[in-house]
């Protein structure tokens, strides 16, 4: 479940929070407890249906050769089971919320069983993990609104656009194991451009978020996600495994700054 990670929890969470806050204009503490309890459960989830598919290529990858499946500390079997029981859990905490929220939870199994597949066919996987990472967005709107409104389409896109960057910055770190046993990446594809395609994203997010609010002034709150984003690309070091690392686990903060300048806007 990678619990000891938790910056993919954040990830997954950050989503939710801003489809709650912007949708209600408050903080409601009870939907954002339960919310994180499924992005906890999710991640959980999520991790396992990757590593079922990936324990294969994991063996090969220095980073990832010691995780459970692929060192065969637990076997599939013993897998599957813990999936089933995240799984239910989920469901429990959906229900709690409302039935738009359980029909749109369903709906994103479809895209997290596709995931781990996609690295073998599309230099693009970065792309369908951000399709992934960033449905709580439709499903924290759902959970105040009961409906799927334009704001949250735009808060789903920039999310898309901001995965699309925070995880080609993650991918730079098993660059030379992929190209090795075949694995694709945008990591691989921009290789150099590498840079210019993630300040072009983190721009298109932050420019979703903005139109998401339906106020331009809302540009003044999204200042300190904005320089965060600007802080990433700057210090990145794409040759550098621990440079990608270091960037890549500062998008839980910069989550965190999207998150406080849609709040701050709807004060």
């Amino acid at each position: 479940m990678r619990l000891h990670q938790p910056v993919g929890i954040w990830l997954l969470f950050w989503p939710c929070a801003w489809a709650l806050v912007l949708a209600s204009g408050q903080l409601e503490i009870e939907k954002l407890l339960l919310f994180f309890i499924g992005a906890v459960l999710m991640r959980g989830a999520g991790c396992i249906v990757n590593d079922i598919a990936d324990r294969d290529i994991d063996r090969q990858v220095e980073r990832t050769k010691s995780r459970p499946l692929a060192s065969g500390e637990l076997n599939v079997k013993q897998a599957i089971f813990l999936l089933l029981v995240l799984l239910l859990a989920s469901l429990l905490i959906a229900y709690q919320l409302g039935f738009m929220v359980v029909m749109w939870g369903g709906l994103a199994l479809i895209p997290v069983a596709i995931y781990p597949f996609m690295k073998r066919v599309s230099w693009w996987p970065q792309l369908f993990l951000g399709l992934v990472f960033n449905w709580g967005a439709l499903m924290g709107w759902a959970a105040v609104r009961g409906v799927i409104e334009f704001p949250a389409i735009l808060l789903y896109i920039g999310g898309v656009f901001l995965t699309l960057g925070y995880d080609t910055v993650y991918a730079h770190q098993d660059k030379i194991d992929d190209a090795r046993i075949g694995v694709r990446s945008t990591a691989l594809r921009l290789a150099d451009n590498t840079k210019i395609f993630v300040s072009i994203m983190y721009a298109l997010a932050i420019t979703c978020f903005m139109l998401a609010t339906g106020d331009i002034s809302a540009v003044l709150w999204l200042i300190p996600a904005a320089l965060h984003c600007f802080w990433q690309v700057y210090s990145l070091d794409i040759d550098r495994p621990d440079s990608a690392k270091k960037v890549f686990m500062a998008n839980k903060w910069l989550g965190m700054l999207i998150f406080l300048g849609l709040f701050f806007n709807k004060l």
